[in-house]
């Protein structure tokens, strides 16, 4: 048997699964939902004990899936890998000793690896889509060069102005963007003038984080609230915008503190802290097979351990500083591409001066974002910030800044 009829073979069968276990979830009739459900959990199971693949020896499972993760290295059919790794546990943790993480395969695969480091020697390219009629911001990974292609679907966010601040809600369900989401990973909040902005992470970055202290996470330390709530805000980034007192014309300036990532992180063999598991709340109700996350809660889910709470410790970006172009009047920025239309919006973030032994700028851009059609903008990242941390710092040029323009 051919190792092409072995995965034409699993194909079959994973989609007999998907589409009885499909067609029991969306049946039609007045059954209970209690009736709905547990017949939905027990039919993939049948299937797959009937299944040839359920006595393989460990060896040839291992092979086969190891084939199968090379063989469908990109976006869409990347999907079979995960949902190899959601027929059943020991596939489960096959396939996690398999795939590798970005900063390695430089792939994005499983929701976890939204929150570990990019790439270290190229960029990862995303796109961001924004719907101005509901405020609502959309991360896609690039498929092909085309940012207005139909990208793989990464996270959602949502602004939800407050008197005093705007909050930005990061979610991985794109129909469902609020912090009391099962799906929910993180904020964006700025201040009142919308110069000073904080990133939260729903779950600790490192073995020592701090979560901060808000209402809803007394509320939920009083258990009056639904356990499915993330239970804390850890601070991860800080982000500043330069005051404009003069009031003059000019490109923004940006300072961003990574509370998480060790300035070493940046220098030849440098570590930055890696989640492995997702510790808070509960993703069975994701609605799509796309993605795949353990349900353990291990304490182990960190590899790296706390940071110093000395600001000395800590990564700081800023800005790459544009130069000004004599016969197009107007400020430029090397995007290789990437960037087509002008706009105060566009950076490119680089270390700054003080993480350098030398006190030498480090011009090896992290973070670089720009537009490219009304409601359209790049984003590409790499080593050693995520793709949540990435897109919640381009959210925050979103944002209205009266004291800086």
């Amino acid at each position: 048997m051919s190792f092409k009829s072995i995965i034409q073979d699993m194909k079959g069968e994973f989609g007999s699964i998907s589409r009885r276990g499909f067609d029991v979830k969306f049946g039609y009739g007045m059954r209970s939902r209690s009736h709905r459900v547990v017949q939905d959990s027990s039919v993939p199971v049948d299937v797959f004990k009937q299944s040839c693949w359920a006595n393989m020896p460990p060896e040839l499972l291992r092979d086969v899936l190891m084939r199968i993760e090379e063989s469908e290295s990109t976006w869409p059919p990347r999907k079979n890998v995960v949902v190899c790794a959601g027929v059943c546990r020991n596939w489960r943790e096959i396939m996690k000793e398999i795939v590798k993480t970005p900063e390695i395969s430089c792939k994005l695969t499983f929701p976890i690896s939204l929150k570990q480091p990019g790439p270290r020697d190229s960029l990862l390219q995303c796109y961001i889509k924004r719907n101005r009629s509901n405020q609502t911001y959309y991360l896609y990974l690039g498929l092909n060069q085309a940012s207005n292609d139909d990208g793989k679907f990464l996270l959602a966010a949502r602004k939800c102005r407050r008197p005093t601040c705007t909050d930005y809600i990061i979610s991985l369900n794109c129909n469902d963007v609020s912090k009391g989401s099962s799906t929910y990973i993180g904020k964006l909040r700025s201040n009142f003038l919308g110069t000073k902005f904080t990133v939260y992470d729903a779950q600790p970055p490192n073995a020592g984080a701090k979560v901060t202290k808000s209402c809803s996470t007394r509320l939920i330390n009083m258990k009056q609230v639904s356990p499915r709530v993330p239970a804390g805000n850890y601070p991860v980034a800080h982000i500043s915008y330069e005051l404009n007192v003069l009031g003059s014309r000019g490109p923004r300036r940006m300072h961003c503190v990574m509370d998480a990532i060790p300035a070493s992180s940046i220098e030849p063999g440098g570590v930055a802290p890696t989640q492995t598991e997702f510790l808070h709340s509960n993703l069975d109700t994701f609605p799509s097979l796309l993605f795949f996350r353990s349900k353990s809660t291990r304490a182990e889910s960190f590899q790296s351990g706390p940071l110093s709470d000395q600001k000395d410790g800590m990564l700081v970006l800023r800005n790459k500083s544009p130069r000004w172009h004599e016969q197009l009047q107007c400020w430029c920025l090397n995007f290789n591409g990437r960037v087509t239309v002008a706009s105060v919006k566009n950076f490119q973030l680089v270390a700054s001066p003080e993480n350098a032994a030398a006190g030498q700028e480090h011009e090896n851009v992290i973070l670089q974002f720009g537009k490219v059609g009304k409601d359209v903008f790049t984003m590409d990242y790499q080593y050693p910030i995520s793709a949540f941390q990435a897109f919640a710092i381009c959210l925050s040029s979103f944002d209205t800044k009266i004291a800086c323009e």
